[in-house]
Order: structure tokens, then sequence, then C-alpha cells
């Protein structure tokens, strides 16, 4: 017996030993590397990769880790109440009792085991981030082994000695996985809820600390387990319904992201990081100004909702620092007024109409072809092309006859850009729009004389760093996007005097009276040079602009490419622009050498000019050295084809009705030559249309023969011409 005893005694002293082994070599692995509260909040990487503006505030968060989905760290005091009393009665009832182990739950699950009956692992909230913060303590298939369960306790222990129990609990709620691919209480609630954590109430609570103990089970049972916590709290009533709720949350979930500030570029965000291979949790700090990125967003949709019933949906704006090209604020679209809500307008290639015009009339001053002063012909002109006869017209269907250069661009006349791109020529043209930024698709000579009138498509973010090029005496570098990349020396692509008389004139409130009158969106109260276009159709429309600091682009439209209904660069894009630039000049007004006149660089002169006759007040116009021009003259007229006594139209002209416009406003010109006598009259398909001074024909399908005759009745003269297109209904003309 006594050799029994001892036998016994052995066994339990080699028991002992094995145990205390074991927590040994528990306590030996647990204490490898057990990391500070703040280390493990420090080491905390969201699933986006977050853009910062120049002065530190989240402008935009992207998902680059499609492992989890992980948001924000959140403090334990936004938490709502009710989830963390609901995760503790689910979890761990004596969180605030225990030192990191529940002896007496380890106890009550060790007696369940013996009698074979289904109990929970008495795993305590410490316990299970000590397998969140360790993953080879976290739970295998199949369970722990006991050196695990042992190894996962001493952690546990020494992590209530080293934390506080707000800090564990905190950790923990930002740490464990809930449903699916969402880790953490801002993930959960933001995606589930459509909540921030600090407003969960007590259903959607119990909901969330069911998926603890079930991330992916099935909606009935976790309405099962989430009315077991509800009872517990005495809320019975609560559970009536629970089940078609939580079926409806995992049906429908949100988006993830609850805070629109936090997105604020996703189109710029998109740009930025094309081409790279962005970390999760990675911080990138931008070149935008996330308070004008705010306003200017803000603005242009309300400008776009004002324009709804115009049949206008989308509009895209960029504002670009001039010295050194960062990218202020970049909105690529309209969001949930738009359809195509994921289109970037700022990149997306788009019908210039006259916005190229200023980069026409800087090459041709540039080359002393022509001068602010030179007076062009605003008068019908039929140039030949391969295509046929190209004949334009300006926006208002008139012509103004003799103009100055400074008239023709403030006023955007087509008929005088027309005949200054026959001077330089479609391919020069376009080499200098390649040189600026600005690379079309096809060469000059494909658009032809329509190039003039921005027949090409280019992008906001290439046109708009063009006219900073102009702010900048014609010298241009990319864009810069990023806060820590390098800046670009500025390149001289154009002359600097030539650069400076165009923005003079696009700065001329006066020169643009004869298309757009003293009152509009482009006349500012301090410096700034700002030009308008529309495409064919009204399908876009632009307004692209710059004080000597900042230069901002506009473009409104539709996605689509459909027109827009009776809007046009002032009334469409122009007041966006004139927003935005009020903006800067409110906040950068301290500033005021940036919104004064800019000086003249060397080589340009001023000096005061007249007509005779008096076309346009005499004023004082700015030259390039060795081209003043005191008393202008007249440029002579683009040859016509035809020579006759009708100038417009020419014989044989072909022309095409446009669908997209309606019908009064399409109309042909016609003009008779100079020096027609009076009593002479028009007479169409042989009936007298009235007398022969310059009129405009509403356009009728068909073949006609206009005649000009005189006061006898005798035809003169008489060309040939054809109306092509659908028939239009109505009485015939």
């Amino acid at each position: 017996m006594a050799e029994r005893a001892g036998g016994g005694a052995a066994v339990i002293r080699l028991r002992r030993a094995s145990c205390l082994a074991w927590a040994l070599a528990a306590w030996a692995g647990a204490a490898a590397a057990l990391p500070s509260f703040q280390q493990v909040k420090a080491g905390y990487a969201t699933s986006d990769t977050l853009l910062l503006d120049r002065h530190g505030e989240p402008v935009q968060a992207v998902r680059t880790d499609r492992s989890a989905r992980r948001l924000g760290w959140v403090p334990l005091a936004q938490v709502s109440p009710a989830l963390r009393q609901a995760l503790l009665l689910s979890e761990d009832k004596r969180f605030y009792e225990h030192s990191g182990v529940d002896w007496a739950g380890a106890g009550a699950a060790a007696w369940g085991n013996l009698w074979n009956r289904r109990t929970r692992g008495a795993s305590t909230v410490t316990m299970q981030l000590a397998g969140l913060l360790h993953r080879d303590l976290s739970a295998p298939v199949g369970g722990r082994s006991v050196g695990g369960k042992m190894q996962q306790a001493v952690t546990a222990l020494r992590l209530e000695r080293s934390w506080r129990k707000d800090q564990i609990l905190e950790a923990y709620l930002n740490l464990v996985g809930f449903r699916g691919e969402l880790v953490g209480i801002a993930a959960l609630s933001q995606t589930l809820f459509l909540k921030y954590p600090g407003g969960l109430d007590a259903r959607e609570s119990a909901i969330a600390a069911a998926l603890v103990r079930a991330p992916n089970a099935s909606a009935q049972a976790v309405a099962t387990r989430a009315c077991t916590v509800l009872r517990q709290q005495g809320r019975a009533a609560s559970c009536a319904g629970l089940q078609q709720t939580v079926r409806q949350i995992f049906d429908s979930p949100g988006s993830g992201r609850l805070d629109a500030d936090a997105q604020l570029a996703p189109h710029f965000a998109r740009r930025l990081l094309a081409g790279t291979s962005p970390m999760a949790g990675q911080v990138l700090r931008t070149t935008l100004d996330a308070k004008l990125q705010r306003f200017a967003r803000d603005t242009l949709r309300r400008q776009l909702a004002e324009l709804r019933p115009n049949h206008v949906e989308d509009g895209a704006l960029i504002v670009i620092d001039n010295a050194s090209g960062d990218v202020l604020a970049w909105v690529g679209g309209s969001g949930s007024l738009s359809q195509a809500a994921e289109v970037d307008g700022v990149t997306a290639p788009r019908q210039a109409g006259s916005t190229l015009k200023p980069f026409l009339y800087e090459l041709a001053i540039e080359r002393r072809w022509l001068t602010a002063a030179s007076l062009l012909d605003d008068a019908p002109v039929n140039l030949p092309t391969a295509a046929g006869l190209y004949v334009p017209e300006n926006y208002d269907h008139e012509f103004k006859g003799p103009v100055s250069l400074r008239t023709a661009l403030a006023s955007s006349l087509n008929v005088p850009a027309v005949r200054a791109l026959v001077m330089v020529t479609p391919n020069l043209m376009h080499e200098r729009l390649k040189a600026l930024g600005i690379p079309l698709r096809e060469h000059g000579d494909y658009y032809g004389y329509s190039l003039a009138l921005g027949s090409p498509e280019v992008r906001l973010s290439e046109l708009s760093n063009a006219y900073r090029a102009l702010a900048m005496n014609g010298r241009a570098s990319p864009l810069r996007l990023r806060a820590d990349d390098p800046r670009a020396a500025p390149r001289p692509v154009a002359d600097a005097g030539a650069s400076f008389i165009v923005a003079d004139v696009l700065s001329d409130r006066e020169a643009r009276v004869p298309t757009f009158g003293l009152d509009n969106a482009l006349a500012t109260r301090y410096w700034s040079a700002v030009k308008t276009g529309t495409s064919k159709d009204m399908r876009d429309n632009w307004c692209v602009g710059f004080s000597r600091r900042y230069t901002v682009g506009v473009w409104v439209g539709n996605a689509s490419g459909e027109p827009m209904w009776d809007v046009s660069g002032v009334t469409g894009a122009a007041p966006v622009w004139r927003a935005v630039m009020d903006e800067l000049y409110r906040r950068g007004k301290g500033d005021a050498a940036a919104w004064r006149t800019p000086a003249a660089p060397a080589g340009v002169a001023q000096l005061p000019v007249s007509w005779r006759p008096a076309l346009e007040p005499p004023r004082r116009e700015w030259f390039l050295a060795g081209t003043e021009l005191p008393q202008p003259i007249a440029l002579a007229r683009t040859p016509q084809v035809d020579g006759g006594l009708i100038a417009a139209p020419v014989d044989r002209t072909i022309v095409a009705l446009d669908p997209d416009i309606p019908q009064a406003a399409q109309k042909l010109s016609l003009v008779p030559a100079g020096g027609v006598p009076a009593g002479w009259s028009w007479r169409l398909n042989g009936k007298r249309l009235g007398p022969a001074r310059p009129m405009s024909w509403p356009l009728w399908p068909g073949r006609h023969e206009l005649e000009l005759v005189d006061a006898q009745g005798r035809a003169r003269d008489a060309v040939g011409f054809e109306v092509r297109g659908a028939v239009v209904r109505g009485r015939a003309r």
C-alpha cells in the first residue's frame, strides 16, 4: 500500500511538473513579443490608401487591400455604450472582474466537456485579443491544443498586467472580424448599418455581438443569438421581426463609407494612382486643397442642378497654381446628378470649341504676321477644301465687317479666326498645340480650317495647363499632383511678348462687348484673362481663364455626348469659373500683387492707335518690338471663288441641314459684292426675296437658283446651290 501511495504521489508530482513545464513553455512563448497598446494602434493599417491634401486633411480613401475591409481606428469613447454592453454579455460577462482568464467560466466549460455537453470555450475578450495579436495563438481548425490554450491564457494574463481594460476592449473592437471581409467595428457599422459606431442602437448592437460569435452564420442563427443578448438586457420585445431585419442587412450592405468629405476627389485619386501599386494603409500627401476642392465641387453641382431643365447633367473643374503647376482642385464629375458618375470630365476628350483661338492668335503675333491692332475682315468667306467648300459663320450668324484682332479674339468671332488660320496653316497650329501639351489625335490637315474653331477633341486638364502657359508668358511645365514630387522647371514654348498680348486681350472687358456685352460672368473686379467656348450643336461648353496666380478651367455638358438646350459658355461654365475665381481672390486678397495687372515683358511696347475711318475707338495698343502700326491697314478679304456679283453663296455650294440644330437657327447668308447699285434685288427660284443687300435666308431642302436682278428685272448674276437634309415639316419657302 505504501508503495502504491508513494507511486501515486510520484504520479501527482510528475503531473504537476508537466503542468509547470507547460506553463513555463507557454510563458516563454508568450513573453517573446508582447506589443504595447500604442504599438498596436500605431501599426494598425486600413485596407485603403489614404490621400491627404497639402495641409494634411483627408480628401480620398481608395481601397487597395481586397483581402479584408478595415476602416479607421475607432476610440472606445466613440463606440456606442449599447454595443459595448451587448458584446460583453455575449462574449465575456466577467470582463471587468477577471485578470485575463475567467477561471469560473473555464471550470464550467471543463465540467461540461467532461459530460460531453456543448459549452462555449470560456475564452475571454482578453484571450481572444491575444489570438488576434499573435496569429499562432488563434484557434486552428479542430480547436486549440492544451498547450495552445495555456499559451493563450498566459498571454492574456500578461496583457491584463500591461494594458488597461479600456485599451483591451478598444483594440479588440478594432481588430475582431465580423462578417465576410469586415474587420473592426468601423467597417461593420458603416457597411451593414450605414452608421458610425457611436450611433448603433440596442438591436443593431445585439446583431453585431452575435456576428462576433458566428461571423458567417445564417440570418436565422444570427437573429437567434442576437435575441438571446436582447433578453439578457431585458429587451425581449425588441426580438420582434429581428430575423427579417438581419436578412435585409445581409442582402443590401452599404458602401462602407459615410464621410462624404473623406471622398472629395475620387477621379483625382484614380488619376494619381494609375499605373502604381499603392499599399494598404499608405498615406500620400497630394497638392489638393481640401477646402477649395469642397467649394469647387459644391459650386459645380449647384450650377448643374440649375441647368437640369436645359438637359445638362455633367461637368468638370480644375484649379492650377500657375507658378508650381500644383493642382489645387480636381472635380471630375457631378456625382449623383450624373448617369455616368465614373467618367472623369477632367481627362475625358471633348470638342474644344473656341477655346483654341488664343493659341492661334498668339502664334500669328509671335510670327509677326499680325498685331493686336491688325484688322481682320469679318465677312462671308468660302474656302475650297478637299471635301468641298468650307463656309464658317459666327455664333450669332451675323458679320461685323473689319475688326481688330483684339475685338475678334475677345468677342470670339469665327470668320476672322479662320482667316488667321489660313495665314498660320493648320499644321503649324497643330505643332504649337502639341508643344503646349495638347496632343491632337490627327495631323493639322486632317482638321483643316475647322481647327480655328476647335473641331479637335481636347482634355480639360491639358487645355487648362496650356492657358497656364499664357499666364506664365509662354512657359509651360507638367501638372503636379503629389506634394513630394519634384517641381519641373517651366520651359519656353511660346514667345513671352505674344503670350502677354493675348492675355491682355483676354482680360479686355470692353473688347468683349460686341458678343457678350458689358455685364457677364467673365467680368471680374480684379485682373483676369478668360475665354469661353461652345462646341458644335452645344454638346460642350467651356470657360478657361487665369489670374496672375491661378488658372481655372470648367467644362459643362453631357458625358453621353447629347446636346444641351440653349446653353453657352457664358451661361453654362462661366458662372462656375467666376465663383471659383472669386473664392480664390477672397482667400488670397491679402496678397494684392497677385491680383494686379501683370507687367509687360521685355520687347513689348504700348503705343496709341487709331483707324481711318474710325472702325473702333482710338486706344493704346501693345506691340512686339518692330511690329508697331499706329495706323493699321485693313487686310484684304479672302478672294471669292467665282469673282461674280454675288459674293455668297458660291455657285454649286452644297449646304447640309443639321438635325441637332433648330430649323429656325439654320440660315444661309446671301451677300452681294461691293458696289451693287441701289434698286437691285434678290430673286430665288423665280420669286423676288427683297433688296440686294446682305440677308439671311432660312434653309429649305432642295436645289435652288439665286439671281441678282437690276431695277428692270434683268438677271445680272446667278448661282445655284443645294440644301440637303431631312424634309422639314411646315410650309414651303
